[in-house]
C-alpha cells in the first residue's frame, strides 16, 4: 500500500477541524504574501513609522549640536544608548537559541516560531550596531574601527573595549543574517512558484538562488543548515559574554564580577524570549496561523523563560551576597544605593518585572493564557530594560570618586527619541517581515505536522 501523509493528532480545540493537507500548509503561510494587508496593520506600520521617525530626528540632531543633546555628563557617561544597546543585542540571543541550539537538540516543536525568532535576532543586531556608532562622538569616522590599510596609518587599538564590541557584533550579524537566509531559501523558491504578479515572480527569483527543490539540493542544504547550528551556538555565547566582559574588566564597583559572563546571556534569552512572545502573539492570530503556532508552542517558550528567570533572580541573589562577603566598602555602598539610592526606583520596578511577575508562570493556566503571555513579556522586556540601566548608569553614579556622587543623570527628550525610536524600528521591521516573507518554514513545518502513515498488514500481504 502506498503511504498517506497524515497530520498528528492535533490539540482538544482544533479536533473538530479538517487534517492539514501539504498544500492547504503552503496556502496558508504564503496567504500574507499574496493577499492585501488589513487596515489594522497599515494603521500599526504607520505608527511604527512614526516612531522610528523620533530615532532618525535624534540621530541627525546629534550629528549636527554633538553629544551634549542627551544625559549623559563625568561621572555617567554611558547612558541610555549604551543600556539600550545592550538590551537589544539580549533581544538578539533568544532568536539563535530557538533556532540553532534547539536544532541541535533535535526539538522539532522549533519549527513553528524559529523563522520568527530568528528575524528578530536579524532586527535586534541591526539596531543595536546604531548605539556604539553613536557612543563615539563623531560617527561619521567610524569606519576608523576597521582594520583595514590606509594612508593615515591608523590601526584599531585592540585593547579598547569600543573594538571590541566591532569585532563581535560584526561577526554575531553576519552568521545571524547568513543562517536567516539559508533556512529562507526554499521559501523563496515556493513564493517565487506561485506567484503571479511579474515584479514579485522576479524578485523572490532572485532570492531562491535557482532552488529547484532536487534531491542533491535538499542534501546539500540540510547538511550546511547543520554546519551553521552549531557555528551559532558558542558564536552566540561568546558575543554576549564579550558584552559582558567589558563591563567586568572595569574597576567600577557593581562590574567587576566574574558571573557577569553567564549572567548576561541568561538575562539575554529571558529577555529576548520575552520579546518573542510579545510579537508571536498577536502575529499568529493577525495572520491566522492558529494552527501551526499553537498554544503548546507558547508554553514551552513560557517554561524556557521561567527557567532563565529562575537563574536571573539566582545572580541577583550572588550579586548581593558577593558584594557583602567582599568587605569592600565600595562595593557594598553600590548595592545600598541601588535598593535606597535617588534611583531605587530604577532597581524595584526591575526585581519586580524580573523576579516577582515571572513566577506565575509556574501556574499552567498562566502558561495557557495569551493576554497573560503578553503581558508577562512586556513585563519583563520593562525590568530587562531597567536591569541594563542599573547596572550601567547607576554602578557609575556611586564609583570610587565621592565628590561626584551629588551628579545625577538626566533623562533628556533625545534619549526618549532614541529609546522609543529603536522599539519603532524594531517592530516597523517585524510588520514588514510578516508581509513579504514566509513567517513559518513551509518545509520543516510540513516535515513535522506530516507524517507518513504505517502501511497495515493482512494476513502476511501488504494493501
Amino acid at each position: 500500500m502506498s503511504t498517506v501523509a497524515t497530520i498528528e493528532p492535533a490539540p482538544p480545540s482544533s479536533q473538530e477541524l479538517p487534517p492539514l493537507t501539504a498544500k492547504q500548509i503552503t496556502d496558508d503561510i504564503t496567504r500574507p504574501l499574496f493577499t492585501k494587508p488589513p487596515l489594522v496593520w497599515h494603521g500599526a506600520i504607520a505608527a511604527m513609522q512614526a516612531l522610528a521617525g523620533l530615532l532618525v530626528i535624534a540621530i541627525a540632531l546629534y550629528c549636527i549640536e554633538g553629544y551634549g543633546i542627551f544625559g549623559v555628563n563625568q561621572p555617567v557617561n554611558w547612558g541610555n544608548d549604551i543600556t539600550t544597546y545592550i538590551f537589544w543585542i539580549g533581544i538578539a540571543v533568544a532568536g539563535t537559541l530557538v533556532s540553532s541550539v534547539l536544532f541541535l537538540f533535535r526539538q522539532t516543536w522549533r519549527t513553528a516560531v524559529n523563522r520568527s525568532t530568528e528575524a528578530m535576532t536579524v532586527f535586534a543586531v541591526q539596531i543595536a550596531g546604531l548605539f556604539p556608532l553613536i557612543h563615539t562622538g563623531r560617527p561619521w569616522v567610524d569606519f576608523w574601527l576597521l582594520p583595514y590599510p590606509n594612508d593615515r596609518m591608523l590601526w584599531p587599538n585592540l585593547k579598547s573595549a569600543i573594538v571590541w564590541d566591532v569585532f563581535a557584533l560584526t561577526a554575531y550579524a553576519t552568521t545571524s543574517i547568513i543562517f536567516w537566509y539559508f533556512g529562507l531559501i526554499p521559501d523563496f523558491a515556493t513564493v517565487r512558484d506561485r506567484a503571479t504578479n511579474k515584479w514579485q515572480r522576479m524578485i523572490y527569483s532572485v532570492l531562491a538562488l535557482g532552488w529547484r527543490g532536487k534531491a542533491n539540493d535538499w542534501v546539500h542544504y540540510e547538511r550546511a543548515y547543520s554546519q551553521f547550528a552549531w557555528i551559532a551556538t558558542p558564536l552566540v555565547i561568546g558575543m554576549h559574554s564579550t558584552i559582558a566582559i567589558l563591563a567586568a574588566v572595569g574597576k567600577v564597583p557593581g562590574w567587576h564580577a566574574t558571573i557577569f559572563g553567564p549572567y548576561f546571556v541568561c538575562g539575554a534569552i529571558f529577555g529576548g524570549l520575552a520579546m518573542a512572545l510579545v510579537f508571536l502573539i498577536p502575529m499568529r492570530s493577525m495572520l491566522k496561523l492558529e494552527r501551526y503556532i499553537t498554544l503548546d508552542h507558547l508554553e514551552k517558550l513560557a517554561k524556557i523563560m521561567l527557567l532563565c528567570g529562575l537563574l536571573v533572580t539566582y545572580v541577583y541573589t550572588v550579586e548581593f551576597f558577593s558584594a557583602w562577603w567582599s568587605e569592600s566598602t565600595y562595593e557594598r555602598h553600590q548595592f545600598i544605593y541601588r535598593a535606597l539610592g535617588n534611583w531605587s526606583f530604577a532597581f524595584w520596578i526591575m526585581m519586580t518585572c524580573n523576579v516577582a511577575i515571572p513566577q506565575l508562570l509556574w501556574f499552567k493556566a498562566v502558561r495557557r493564557n495569551l493576554l497573560a503571555l503578553m503581558a508577562i513579556g512586556i513585563a519583563v522586556n520593562i525590568g530587562m530594560w531597567f536591569e541594563r540601566f542599573v547596572i550601567i548608569s547607576l554602578s557609575v553614579m556611586q564609583d570610587h570618586v565621592p565628590a561626584a556622587w551629588d551628579y545625577s543623570f538626566t533623562f533628556r527628550t533625545f534619549d526618549w527619541f532614541i529609546l522609543i525610536g529603536s522599539f519603532g524600528l524594531f517592530f516597523f521591521f517585524i510588520l514588514g517581515f510578516c508581509r513579504v516573507v514566509p513567517v513559518i518554514s513551509i518545509a520543516e513545518i510540513k516535515a513535522h505536522l506530516l507524517k507518513p502513515s504505517q502501511p497495515k498488514r493482512h494476513g502476511g500481504h501488504h494493501e
